[in-house]
């Protein structure tokens, strides 16, 4: 039979009976009161002080990691700290009993990674450690979704930290706090030196194995090419390469990819690396730089001069539904995406590769069939002015830089340095930019070329590397981030949803969406939260304002009533959102304090000193007395 101790009323669990002070025994570990005559091995010596309970004096058959002993001498200690609040003293008893720790002296050590990013302030309130899956609930405290419905399901209806009522619609449906948990993940990461998780491998199909041309599949559901698959990629370049196509990068042909190769259509030019989209007109990255264009005549504000044309950015046009074909521009460009890559490429002076195709029917310079590779161009100038249709677009001016002459003249060899055209346009033009410092492509005078001044930027895609079992898997690249750029990552996912700016005192509504207090009572400023009606010279009853969530459509006007800051994210973000910069040693310190010391005693000493500047003081309030005891008289 089960041994089972007296209750907060003195009854013994097993006999139901109250017993005696004198038959009753307390434990020196937990202090539980048991009843003498119910356990199955009394101790012989009631008067024993350091008596273990059963529960006690078993743990170590529940926790293989240390002996009972060990165990149980370490509670004491944990006990007998006066340092220890009893918050902490029962969080390390409760590590300890875990298994999270073996000895005493484990417990002065270091806390783990997540721990020491998020001190104890994320902590969940019920099982002390980081959420899982976490909650936020109105008042700010953050609870795993586990616990959070265990609480609930004891009919509990306040937050077990402060006491604050919780919102019905909340207990029944909780939302997981989306921000928070990305939040953990990324701190994590970074605290152990992983700019992001874990490599990226996924099998795909091998390059080899793919026909030479391009494919369709049974799913195809349109003739044609309109479904069709690339075929195979011939050259080695990576996806993000920069500039011509060499030789060595070309192990089929071994000449790479020329001035002049035309190819059937967009599907094939891309099989050749030359321009890898097959339908949009920009290849590139906003934070990396465009590698290639297409001129195939998709806007009319295209101006093509052979040696230098005005290219026209991309969007501005409904595409939604299937308005796949729409030509009218709806809205105004900006830079932004795509466009944001070719003003990149601008200011670091990458080359392009330009890409001409037949459906260009308003340029001189345009295939008769096909597309054709027309070389590298450097973009000058980029701009936003009012186009043909009257929205605003962005406008980039290229100008070839090439070794190899253009496939519409007749010279024998490539371009040289020539002045920049004059862009009338430019006059009305606004968000100008140009390239301050050096190129990264330009002309070498000695060698006679053009070639790379500065080292091209590091491909950041992915690599085909050789498992053990000889299969061929695809692993992706790691960036090295410095600390200041994990600080920001991290940051970026403790938004505004109404400012995208890092929260400031960060308000959580019920349905789990996080605002700044500025952001959301300016939302909802000049609304009252009842409205009073009228009909006829009547009055009728008062109506709740619906407020709804700006991410959402919750109501969430009792909460805008008395909202609460969410201080454990904000205390994070503080912390957190410091720049390397900013956290300076002790020593750097105690430096600072000493020279402002220095400064002061230096301060002080010329202030003592004699001068005649005290002279001329008084001698200046003498001649003011003088002047109004004369205006008096």
């Amino acid at each position: 039979m089960a041994q089972l101790p007296c209750d907060s009323d003195g009854l013994c669990m097993r006999c139901k009976e109250k017993p005696p002070s004198s038959q009753t025994l307390s434990c020196g570990t937990c202090a539980t009161p048991w009843h003498i005559s119910c356990l199955t091995s009394p101790p012989v010596s009631v008067s024993d002080l350091h008596w273990d309970c059963p529960d006690c004096s078993d743990l170590s058959t529940h926790l293989p990691v240390a002996p009972s002993d060990d165990i149980v001498s370490s509670i004491r200690a944990i006990q007998a700290d006066t340092s220890l609040s009893d918050h902490q003293k029962a969080k390390r008893c409760q590590e300890l009993l875990a298994g999270s720790s073996g000895s005493s002296s484990d417990l002065s050590k270091d806390k783990t990674n997540a721990t020491d990013i998020f001190d104890d302030s994320f902590s969940c309130s019920i099982c002390m450690q980081l959420p899982d899956r976490p909650v936020t609930t109105p008042c700010g405290h953050n609870f795993c979704l586990r616990c959070f419905e265990k609480w609930i399901g004891l009919g509990k209806r306040t937050c077990a930290n402060c006491r604050a009522q919780i919102p019905s619609k909340m207990s029944s449906q909780p939302r997981i706090n989306s921000q928070l948990a990305m939040a953990i993940r990324l701190a994590k990461l970074a605290k152990s030196g992983r700019s992001s998780g874990p490599s990226k491998v996924c099998h795909f199909m091998r390059n080899q194995d793919r026909p030479d041309t391009a494919f369709t599949t049974e799913r195809a559901k349109k003739t044609g090419k309109a479904n069709a698959c690339s075929g195979k990629i011939f050259v080695t370049v990576p996806p993000d390469h920069f500039g011509p196509i060499p030789a060595e990068n070309d192990p089929k042909r071994n000449r790479g990819v020329l001035v002049g190769d035309t190819w059937e259509d967009r599907m094939e030019c891309r099989q050749w690396g030359a321009h890898l989209p097959h339908v949009a007109g920009i290849a590139g990255q906003s934070s990396y730089g465009s590698q290639s264009v297409a001129l195939s005549g998709g806007y009319v504000d295209d101006e093509d001069h052979g040696e230098w044309f005005l290219y026209t950015g991309s969007g501005g046009r409904d595409l939604s539904g299937n308005k796949r074909t729409n030509k009218l521009q709806s809205f105004d460009q900006k830079f932004e995406n795509m466009n944001e890559a070719l003003r990149l490429s601008c200011r670091m002076g990458y080359p392009v590769r330009v890409v001409r195709s037949h459906k260009e029917k308003r340029s001189s310079y345009a295939p008769e069939s096909g597309v054709r590779y027309d070389g590298v161009y450097r973009i000058e100038k980029c701009w936003r002015k009012n186009g043909i249709q009257g929205c605003k677009v962005c406008r980039y001016l290229f100008v070839r830089c090439d070794n190899e002459p253009a496939p519409w003249t007749s010279d024998e060899c490539g371009d040289r340095p020539r002045p920049l055209p004059k862009i009338e346009e430019l006059k009305g033009a606004i968000d100008i930019t140009e390239r301050k410092g050096d190129p990264s492509w330009d002309y070498d005078e000695d060698k006679g070329c053009w070639l790379w001044k500065k080292p091209p930027p590091e491909s950041r895609k992915s690599v085909d590397v050789k498992s053990e079992d000889g299969t061929t898997v695809r692993v992706k690249r790691k960036s090295d981030l410095t600390e200041e750029q994990k600080q920001k990552k991290l940051l970026k996912d403790f938004g505004c949803l109404i400012c995208h700016k890092v929260l400031d005192f960060p308000l959580t509504t019920p349905c789990a969406h996080n605002f700044c207090k500025a952001c959301l009572e300016g939302v909802f400023s000049g609304q009252s939260l009842i409205r009073e009606r009228s009909r006829g010279g009547r009055t009728l009853r008062a109506q709740k304002t619906v407020m709804k969530c700006p991410a959402c459509t919750n109501d969430i006007a009792d909460f805008l009533q008395n909202p609460q800051v969410n201080r454990e994210m904000l205390n994070f973000i503080t912390k957190f959102g410091k720049k390397p910069e900013e956290e300076k040693s002790e020593e750097e310190k105690s430096e600072e304090s000493n020279d402002n010391n220095d400064e002061s005693l230096h301060n002080a000493t010329e202030l003592s000193k004699p001068s005649d500047s005290g002279v001329v003081l008084e001698e200046i309030k003498d001649s003011d007395l003088n002047q109004q005891h004369k205006r008096r008289k």
